[in-house]
């Protein structure tokens, strides 16, 4: 009986150690064979639609203190662009006081038209972060788009580009003058570079336009395809060229490890076409379901670890900047806060920006093509400074929830501190009362305060290894120094 009893444990040992993940921790950035990316100094950013912008600066408590959470953590405000289907409805007004001027027959409703005055810029200059501002190109009106762009480089300190036109691809179907013959890529293509030489030279200043702002997946209406249309004239105008993207789907496949490295493949080849030209590559807009969000989806614990995941590997794929959209106050599913509560998604944002605060490059130890993701950020003298793990097996809250061992090797040191991201399911909302933390602490509804007592997990290192178990829908951040 003994000897078959042991026969068991030995089997149970072998499938305990087939089921564990491993991955090894590089002793210093470029080597063991991974690939390394640079990281902006503040990779995480915020987008707001345009007209909606002052009253998240005016009407939104928490607005300033979100931000400013991830400033304690990098040092530096996260950028922000002001921008999205609004831009495009808005004219300047420099005689009209008021910071925008439009009429809806519903407050959740977007207007279909607007005006903004130059106190809209004026308040978008008094922001710490950099700032893109969002101007119109779809009604065709260059001298008033020219009008607002020299206001806003005059007045916005920290501006760090203009957009000329968003999400060009939806022109003709919107009714837009500008698209009111034939509408192409090629045509549109060549609309930018005609608007960029303008509004750049009439605000005397190169490197001032974030050019593509497409929504549509590359190729086709992507910033390979717009450089190639693009001369020497056009280009000491561009700034950054960006993409928007919405992935979609349930919370199940958007919160998938696999999904998520999937879906930043598709960008690969604007990327490198941004960087031969020397310039950034950014997700001007995203988030995870376009429109708003989806109310299944969008305001989850899933949607949070799908945020923070998406993050990191976007990062890791030298897109540098992630500007997530946020839209009309008060009818916003995927917004990471509003008036009166917190979002789920806003904590997974936090734990991207805690693991990439103040580091130089980033790796990626696994290969995307599985549910576990592994993490390093390192510091500019190329030390290790955190790792990052994450379970993306999904858990609805119902039934039993699985749980993952991962081994990270290469340690140094005895012990380690690490912080988790938890929940008691994917599917948990902060809105409708559902309990998410990180380090055991949480953001106070309508003010965005940090609550609670901090619990840092204390980890053994043994013979330069820590093992540990994430539950599933989970992530640990450890801190290497």
């Amino acid at each position: 009986m003994a000897s078959h009893l042991g026969f068991f444990v030995i089997i149970a040992a072998i499938q305990g150690a087939i089921a564990s993940v491993s991955f090894t921790v590089p002793k210093q950035a470029h080597m063991g064979g991974y690939r390394y990316a640079p990281l902006d100094p503040a990779p995480v950013g915020i987008s707001f639609e345009f007209f909606a912008f002052p009253s998240y600066f005016t009407n939104v408590s928490a607005t300033n203190q979100c931000l400013s959470n991830w400033k304690d953590l990098t040092g530096l405000w996260p950028p922000i662009r002001i921008g999205g289907t609004t831009q495009d409805r808005a004219q300047y007004d420099p005689t009209t006081s008021a910071y925008v001027v439009y009429s809806v027959s519903n407050p959740a409703d977007a207007p279909a038209s607007l005006t903004f005055g130059s106190n809209f810029l004026t308040l978008a200059g008094t922001y710490g972060g950099s700032v893109v501002v969002g101007l119109n190109r779809g009604k065709n009106k260059i001298q008033n788009t020219i009008d607002a762009a020299k206001f806003a480089v005059s007045k916005v300190k920290n501006l760090l580009a203009i957009e000329l036109g968003n999400e060009p691809e939806y022109y003709s179907r919107n009714g837009q003058p500008i698209a009111s013959g034939s509408w192409t890529p090629a045509i549109d293509a060549a609309s930018q570079n005609n608007w960029a030489i303008s509004v750049g030279k009439a605000v005397n200043k190169e490197q001032i336009i974030q050019a593509g702002n497409s929504n549509d997946s590359p190729p086709e209406w992507g910033a390979a395809e717009l450089i190639a249309t693009e001369n020497a004239t056009v280009k000491q105008y561009v700034k950054t060229y960006a993409h928007h993207n919405y992935p979609g789907g349930s919370v199940n496949s958007l919160m998938s490890h696999e999904s998520i490295s999937s879906n930043l493949h598709i960008f690969d080849a604007d990327v490198a076409a941004a960087l031969k030209e020397g310039k950034p590559y950014v997700f001007g807009e995203t988030n995870s379901v376009s429109g708003g969000g989806a109310a299944g989806v969008s305001p989850t614990f899933g949607a949070a670890l799908w945020t923070m995941d998406y993050v990191l590997r976007a990062s890791y794929s030298n897109i540098s900047r992630t500007y997530f959209h946020h839209g009309t106050v008060g009818n916003c599913q995927y917004c990471f806060w509003g008036r009166y509560s917190m979002g789920a998604p806003y904590y997974g944002a936090y734990a991207a920006t805690a693991f990439l605060a103040k580091a130089s490059f980033i790796a990626a130890l696994d290969d995307g093509t599985s549910n576990y993701a592994a993490y390093v950020s390192f510091g500019s003298d190329g030390a290790p400074l955190r790792a990052l793990l994450y379970n993306s097996n999904y858990f609805n809250g119902s039934g039993s929830r699985s749980s993952q061992s991962f081994e990270l090797r290469g340690l140094t040191g005895s012990s380690l501190k690490a912080k988790r991201l938890t929940a008691e399911s994917a599917m948990s909302r902060v809105d409708q009362g559902g309990k998410v933390t990180f380090g055991g602490q949480t953001f106070t509804d309508g003010y965005c305060t940090i609550a609670g007592t901090e619990n840092i997990e204390s980890l053994t290192v043994s013979n330069g290894q820590v093992t540990v178990a994430l539950k599933a829908s989970e992530a640990l951040l450890l801190y290497l120094q």
